[in-house]
């Protein structure tokens, strides 16, 4: 584990990330797995660049082991969404890691989930959209000022910019050297294949293809 290639240590922390950060919105979130997601994140944002910049660090490599197994833990109880929907067939497209095509389509995702959803996902214990507020006590477990609900929404976001930057992350798909009629080839089938992927059911609202081909433009442009 000591010898892994920064660019690994980068997509395997920010999958892990990912797996946190869907866990917490899910519509099936839990007070079993809300702890479990919230630490995850707290020790991703602390130890990931601390891993990434000396792979030797001792500390900062079994910190991120345990942020990545206590992030399974809560998303193996809590499920996942539609940044993992939609990143399992954009990596298989255009054969981007999978932790890194999870990074791309973190912000996108967290700007859909957190406006008012068009369709409303129903479970027994979910009975009105969260997401919005859920993003906030994310903003709160790691410190990020804000003054309104919104503001933290930003926080958070900016955080993960942040954090992809210091992990050498390109900002967009397009940086990332996909070239945009090969995207724009494939973009259609992959909101269709993304549509029908498991982890669909259970993200915050429940999206149209037309919703998750408009989050694979954002994050083939960074927005």
């Amino acid at each position: 584990v000591m010898t892994v290639p920064k660019e690994v240590t980068a997509d395997t922390g920010l999958d892990a990330l990912s797996h946190g950060l869907e866990c917490y919105v899910s519509a099936v979130a839990s007070d079993y797995t809300d702890p479990l997601a919230l630490r995850s994140m707290q020790l991703i944002f602390k130890y990931l660049p601390q891993a990434y910049k000396n792979g030797h660090d001792k500390e900062a490599r079994e910190r991120m082991h345990n942020a990545a197994t206590i992030a399974g833990m809560a998303f193996t109880n809590a499920f996942l969404g539609i940044n993992h929907a939609l990143a399992h067939i954009l990596g298989a497209t255009f054969h981007i890691p999978h932790g890194r095509a999870n990074a791309f389509m973190m912000i996108p995702v967290i700007r859909y989930n957190a406006s008012q959803p068009k369709k409303f996902i129903a479970f027994p214990n979910y009975p009105y959209p969260k997401a919005k507020e859920r993003y906030v006590e994310i903003a709160d477990a790691l410190k990020l000022k804000y003054s309104t609900p919104e503001e933290g929404i930003e926080s958070l976001i900016k955080a993960i910019e942040d954090l992809k930057s210091l992990v050498g992350i390109p900002k967009s798909i397009k940086e990332a050297g996909v070239p945009e009629e090969a995207f724009r080839a494939e973009v259609r089938r992959m909101a269709e294949i993304a549509f029908e992927d498991q982890c669909v059911v259970s993200n915050a609202s429940y999206p149209l293809v037309e919703d998750l081909e408009k989050i694979l433009w954002e994050a083939y442009n960074g927005q």
